[in-house]
């Protein structure tokens, strides 16, 4: 989980909360935690099956609303993007 500025909690990449760098492309991503996803029900992890499935359901939505798009959006990006309305998701022109 990441904490937004306003507080609030979101998912966070597995990548990410293991400070380990983020993959290159949406692409990558989605592939890596299908096969996470995998490996974890291989080996009875359903809370990890369940956080990796949802992480999965943003990285495919946000490459649905983002076609052209292909790097690998950070965590205030997914949110935003479910969440368009959220303060901390608007952008104000001066």
């Amino acid at each position: 989980m990441a904490q937004l500025p306003n507080g609030r909690m979101v998912w966070q990449s597995t990548k990410a909360r293991a400070g380990q760098e983020r993959m290159k492309t949406i692409d990558d991503h989605i592939q890596k935690d299908q096969s996470e996803i995998q490996s974890a029900k291989a080996q009875g992890n359903d809370a990890k099956v369940r956080h990796l499935t949802d992480e999965l359901h943003s990285l495919e939505e946000y490459k649905e609303h983002h076609p052209e798009d292909k790097h690998d959006p950070n965590a205030l990006e997914l949110f935003c993007d479910a969440n368009p309305d959220e303060p901390e998701c608007l952008v104000y022109d001066d």
